[in-house]
């Protein structure tokens, strides 16, 4: 049992202002004990700008949730944390453990984790961008060395249509990709409602699931050493973060 006074652990995320996923999903699916801190920040649609230009801005939300006594700092939004490449990605994950004295994750570093636990190579992927944005995480998987069988861009408008499309349209964008020799499919973007759909698509595929939100609790959870099994959160929440450096 925790004490409900001292909470288990506090999660710091640092979201982009137009977000309306992150906060409802993680109230929902965090553990009993784990309290889930945000910080907004202006850095997608027309305030999109380049990573080492963000990174101020980054370290200052990480300080304000250091406020709050945050064990770890999560920087949640998948096209943001992948628009530089995978070694700009670390960097600014780096940046942010050194600013706030805690271990920071971003979307990128999580879902990379969460393939490494699954032994996950061959991909079908997912996003919910346009073509150009889509190919920028097309860019970013393929320089992590995973094997694309088959990817989508949903071609979504823009944030309102992100965040109102159903969860059944995540499902059966995943079916009509179907690839039997792919190891997981990942569906991208931390503002949908794929992650609804995870165990459906699990038992409807025989394969790993991965999404962007389900993957940053999962990595944030296990880098605090916490082992919590999630329902309906699929074959992630049954791996410890140990397989991904293995």
């Amino acid at each position: 049992m925790y004490d409900p006074i001292i909470p288990r652990a506090r999660l710091g995320f640092i979201i982009p202002a137009s977000n309306r996923m992150v906060e409802p999903q993680m109230a929902r699916f965090a553990p009993a004990g784990v309290v889930p801190h945000f910080m907004r920040l202006r850095m997608t649609n027309q305030y999109k700008r380049p990573l080492p230009e963000l990174l101020p801005t980054i370290l200052n939300a990480a300080e304000h949730l250091m406020d709050s006594k945050c064990d770890i700092i999560v920087f949640q939004c998948t096209g943001t944390s992948m628009s530089g490449g995978v070694d700009m990605d670390e960097y600014v994950v780096s940046e942010i453990a050194k600013a706030a004295k805690r271990p920071a994750i971003s979307t990128a570093g999580s879902v990379k984790a969460a393939l490494a636990a699954l032994n996950a190579n061959k991909l079908v992927f997912m996003s919910e961008t346009e073509q150009a944005g889509h190919d920028k995480k097309v860019k970013f998987l393929k320089e992590a060395g995973y094997e694309l069988l088959a990817d989508k861009a949903a071609s979504l408008s823009g944030t309102d249509a992100y965040c109102v499309t159903p969860p059944r349209f995540w499902y059966d964008m995943a079916l009509s990709l179907r690839n039997d020799a792919a190891d997981a499919y990942f569906i991208s973007c931390a503002n949908i409602h794929s992650i609804d759909v995870i165990g459906d698509l699990e038992a409807a595929l025989n394969k790993p699931v991965i999404t962007s939100n389900q993957a940053a609790l999962w990595c944030a959870l296990r880098t605090l050493g916490l082992p919590d099994a999630i329902a309906n959160l699929g074959t992630l929440f049954q791996r410890d973060l140990l397989k991904a450096a293995a």
